[in-house]
């Protein structure tokens, strides 16, 4: 079973960047497909980017290709979602989560709002 905590979220600017962190505990993160979601007030959760097990390979929901960039690194069972030209759109909970999904941790709230 793995764990997920994220970090990372706060208030920006449009515009403007954060850097997301999710740490993960268990034995078989190396082995994971993972993905950074969002869920943001009356909408459906989406999943927003994954990234292969080796990091290799990475997809993007269309909204946030070029802007958003996920990696990880195996070693420290992390995973990141750095974020930059941040819009009023992005304002949402994120979360962490492997593919196919597991457990849910708590998210971290980014709000874009001047």
């Amino acid at each position: 079973q793995v764990r997920l905590v994220e970090s990372g979220g706060g208030l920006v600017q449009p515009g403007g960047s954060l850097r997301l962190s999710c740490a993960a505990s268990g034995s078989m993160f190396s082995i994971l497909v993972m993905g950074w979601y969002r869920q943001a007030p009356g909408q459906q959760r989406e999943l927003v980017a994954q990234i292969s097990n080796g990091g290799g390979t990475t997809n993007y929901l269309d909204s946030v290709k070029g802007r958003f960039t996920i990696s990880r690194d195996n070693a420290k069972k992390e995973v990141y979602l750095q974020m930059d030209s941040l819009k009023p759109e992005d304002t949402a909970v994120y979360y962490c989560n492997k593919v196919p999904l597991g457990p849910w941790g708590q998210g971290t709230q980014v709000t874009v709002s001047s």
